[in-house]
């Protein structure tokens, strides 16, 4: 079984309401250090089988077809080994 986690993102030219209404709520609440914030979404798959090469082929078309709106957003893939550690 191979794990992945797909992070999703608006691209940076768009403009991310709800990530500019969180900053402003943590700089009211004091946390003036944070500069910027971007709101996503995180998926945690599970796919069977055990060639990480094919399952990110098949994650990118998931991404493609379902998990991303491409046009305004981008996807990250990080595959994750049996032995916990990150590809």
């Amino acid at each position: 079984m191979i794990r992945a986690r797909v992070n999703v993102l608006l691209k940076e030219d768009v403009m991310d309401p709800q990530g500019k209404a969180v900053g402003e709520a943590l700089n009211s609440l004091g946390h003036h250090e944070v500069r910027n914030v971007r709101v996503g979404r995180c998926f945690d798959l599970n796919l069977t089988g055990e060639d990480p090469a094919a399952a990110r082929v098949a994650i990118v078309e998931m991404c493609e077809q379902l998990l991303a709106n491409t046009v305004i957003e981008k996807y990250d893939i990080h595959l994750v080994s049996a032995a916990g550690g990150m590809s």
